[in-house]
């Protein structure tokens, strides 16, 4: 079976089950070079608008070497774009943002609309060209390469209330929600329309998938309370699937949302998002059992293994226990593609990553 029809299979949209659990996983810049030195493996980079996406997009060649079943590719930055580093290391992106290398991600050091408090203000602001030349070369390249053998997902992460709270600012937009400030929907539809705009040149390249990327859960609770998200953020997604579905009705249309956000996996369910995405361990709500029973005829999962704690410090044991129970239970009878719940970062043994996929496909049929 072609990956790309085991994933049809395991996200229920092909008849019958997969011949295994489908395997995806991304790699931070230090594992993906060591492994591509190690298999001799050109590593490709999409630098992606916001850099920490770089490592959804990229490395595609070598991860399905290694055993993935799905090719992730999006936007890359403009053929005129070049970092250029202030005295203190700093950069701007192309959304205007000041960012600086954390121990681990991007952090943004100056938000270029922090003083937002009108419409006005966004209607002034401008994001980057989404034509601009070269911003789709890397993903035409991918779809052309892989479309017939593996399923094609076109990454929009970053996509409405994460970009607006790294445009203004995290505690100045949670206020203003709350506040119901003039700037803040409006920010969020210019963030929706942007995004959406990214999401349909790449449908019309052929991707099958569109993956949002959001995070509205902590690790014990919401960012922001139900009602603020259903009134000000739902209508925006909603918005942004019905475009993409009228574009190409058999698009899939996928959530990454971190933390613990079992509260508004029905309303996610019902602005159209089919695939839920990372299924983050060890949060509240998130027992595989509970999301399997309550949400598994709303959604495919995808993710679910933990990479804060068990991949870069569990054992094999403990680490081929829980593939082995997250298979069984999210994987029964369909609708799982396993994962580690985040992309893999140089915490986690090149060793720890190849057993991981060895295990994967040693259990992937547990489930029959």
């Amino acid at each position: 079976m072609k990956p790309r029809e085991r994933v049809l299979k395991a996200f229920k949209k092909l008849p019958g089950l997969p011949d295994r659990i489908p395997v995806q996983f991304d790699l931070c810049r230090q594992l993906a070079d060591y492994f591509g030195e190690k298999l001799n493996i050109p590593v490709n980079y999409t630098d992606n608008l916001y850099e920490d996406v770089t490592y959804r997009i990229s490395a595609n060649e070598l991860r399905v070497a290694m055993g993935s079943d799905v090719v992730v590719t999006g936007a890359s930055v403009s053929n005129d774009y070049k970092i250029e580093k202030d005295e203190n290391g700093h950069w701007l992106n192309e959304y205007g943002m000041k960012m600086r290398k954390g121990a681990i991600y991007v952090e943004v050091v100056d938000y270029p609309l922090a003083n937002a408090q009108t419409k006005s203000d966004i209607d002034n602001f401008k994001f980057p060209d989404p034509l601009a030349p070269g911003r789709y070369d890397d993903a035409e390249r991918l779809i052309e390469k892989y479309h017939d053998d593996y399923l094609v997902f076109g990454d929009i992460e970053v996509t409405v209330f994460s970009l607006a709270h790294q445009l203004a600012g995290m505690e100045k937009l949670l206020i203003d929600m709350m506040m119901e400030t003039e700037y803040v929907v409006p920010l969020f539809e210019a963030c929706g329309e942007f995004q959406t705009q990214i999401g349909l040149q790449l449908i019309e390249r052929g991707v099958d998938a569109i993956w949002f990327g959001d995070d509205f859960g902590t690790q014990s609770s919401l960012i922001i309370p139900p009602e603020i998200f259903r009134s000000q953020l739902k209508p925006i997604y909603k918005k942004m699937i019905d475009r993409f579905k009228a574009a190409n009705p058999n698009v899939i249309p996928i959530l990454h949302c971190d933390g613990a956000v079992a509260d508004l996996l029905d309303d996610i369910r019902e602005i159209g998002f089919e695939v839920f995405n990372p299924v983050q361990p060890g949060v509240p709500g998130h027992l595989p059992k509970d999301m399997k029973e309550n949400f598994g005829d709303k959604f495919a999962f995808w993710g679910a293994i933990d990479q804060q704690d068990l991949l870069p410090n569990g054992t094999d044991d403990q680490l081929e226990k829980d593939i082995v129970e997250k298979m069984n239970i999210l994987g029964k009878n369909g609708g799982y593609m396993i994962a580690p719940a985040h992309i893999l970062q140089n915490d986690v043994s090149p060793e720890r990553v190849q057993k991981f996929i060895e295990l994967c496909l040693k259990h992937g049929k547990i489930y029959e």
